[in-house]
C-alpha cells in the first residue's frame, strides 16, 4: 500500500460566515500540531476538467499591508515552482520581474493611501 500524506486546513466562522480563523496542520511535513494563519491560496490541477481550481480564505484581522507581502511571496515562490517544475528559468525570470515591479508599486500605493 503506497504510503499517504494529509495536510489539514480548518477554518472558524463568525456568524456571518466569514473567516474568524485559520489553522493548518501537516503531520508528515513536521507540523503536528495546529498553527494559525490568517490567510491561504489554495490551487488544484482539476485532471478531468483541465482546469485551475482555487481556494482563497483570509481572516478579518489580514492587514493589508500583510496582504501586499503575501502577494508578493505567493509570486515569487511561484517563479521558483514554475522553474523547477518546467525548467524555464527565462520564464520564471519574467515572473520574478513582475512581481518585483508589483511591490514597488504596492508599496508606492501604501505611501500615498498613509498621505
Amino acid at each position: 500500500m503506497a504510503k499517504g500524506s494529509t495536510i489539514q486546513l480548518d477554518v472558524e466562522l463568525d456568524e456571518n460566515k466569514m473567516p474568524e480563523k485559520i489553522y493548518w496542520q501537516a503531520a508528515e511535513g513536521g507540523v503536528v500540531n495546529p498553527v494559525e494563519a490568517k490567510a491561504f491560496m489554495l490551487s488544484i490541477w482539476d485532471l478531468n476538467e483541465s482546469a485551475a481550481l482555487r481556494i482563497d480564505l483570509w481572516t478579518k484581522k489580514m492587514m493589508v499591508d500583510e496582504m501586499n507581502d503575501f502577494f508578493f511571496q505567493t509570486m515569487m515562490t511561484m517563479a521558483d515552482t514554475y522553474e523547477r517544475a518546467t525548467n524555464q528559468k527565462e520564464l520564471a525570470d519574467e515572473i520574478r520581474t513582475f512581481s518585483a515591479g508589483f511591490k514597488v508599486k504596492m508599496e508606492e500605493e501604501m505611501k500615498k493611501n498613509q498621505l
